[in-house]
């Protein structure tokens, strides 16, 4: 069976990590490099590095913080923010990133995701997909949550997949910061329409909330960042719980 991912997301802004409640609220954490660092030594499986105001400012990625970042790890990075080219691509990916996140420069351009996976390959390409309950549907927001494209997700995932996309990272706009659960209902919707491995993001706020992501088998990684920052729930602590509980990871 193959194991579970746990995955902190280190969201940058100017060149500091920092830390919001539904996409709003952002206050400053720490420095990037030295938490990249400490999530190596702690067993994370993956890292995820955004660079949050990139598409809002329509700017290219910060790439000193991204170098050094990426020389303090030996695991898989995933780089997104400001992705709106195939140059962009190959910018991070030569910085040190091994996969690269696509959002808002993919919807306005769905295009640079088939152009990705034809250079890079589909393992290199993560649609990142920030939504957003709006009435009975679940829309598309873009530029960092600032922005309701009016687009369904679902058939936006689906669009994202048929385009060569390899992972999916589900960002619940609902669920971020608020530390109750991730979007289950939304994540299940998800997994009905969509083969490719998923990534939570949004809500965790205890070790349970781990266990019952992981009850949807066709979730694969489960991604958080404060209550890892503020070392509310330890890496090493929180695989072992899931160990305990059945769920397979690696320690």
């Amino acid at each position: 069976m193959i194991s579970k991912r746990i995955i902190p997301c280190l969201d940058v802004r100017d060149g500091r990590v920092v830390k919001g409640v539904n996409f709003a609220g952002i206050k400053d954490v720490a420095d990037p490099v030295a938490m990249a660092k400490k999530y190596n030594e702690a067993g994370a499986d993956e890292l995820v590095f955004y660079d949050i105001t990139a598409s809002h400012e329509a700017r290219g990625l910060f790439t000193d913080t991204l170098q050094a970042v990426a020389a303090q790890v030996f695991i898989p990075l995933t780089v997104g923010g400001g992705i709106n080219t195939i140059e962009d691509f190959d910018r991070v990916l030569k910085c040190g990133a091994d996969k690269v996140s696509v959002n808002s420069g993919a919807v306005r351009n769905p295009q640079l995701i088939k152009a990705g996976a034809e250079r890079y390959g589909s393992q290199c390409v993560v649609l990142s997909v920030d939504v957003k309950r709006v009435g009975d549907a679940w829309h598309v927001f873009t530029k960092g949550g600032r922005e309701d494209t009016g687009l369904d997700a679902l058939p936006w995932i689906a669009q994202g997949e048929a385009l060569g996309a390899g992972e999916l990272v589900i960002n619940s706009m609902d669920t971020d910061g608020v530390k109750n659960g991730f979007d289950l209902e939304l994540l299940q919707a998800v997994s009905e329409i969509s083969t490719l491995p998923i990534i939570a993001s949004g809500g965790a706020g205890k070790l349970a909330d781990f266990k019952d992501l992981f009850e949807n088998p066709k979730v694969d990684a489960g991604l958080a960042a404060s209550i890892f920052h503020y070392d509310e729930i330890p890496i090493p602590i929180l695989k072992q719980y899931l160990k305990d509980e059945g769920i397979p990871v690696r320690l």
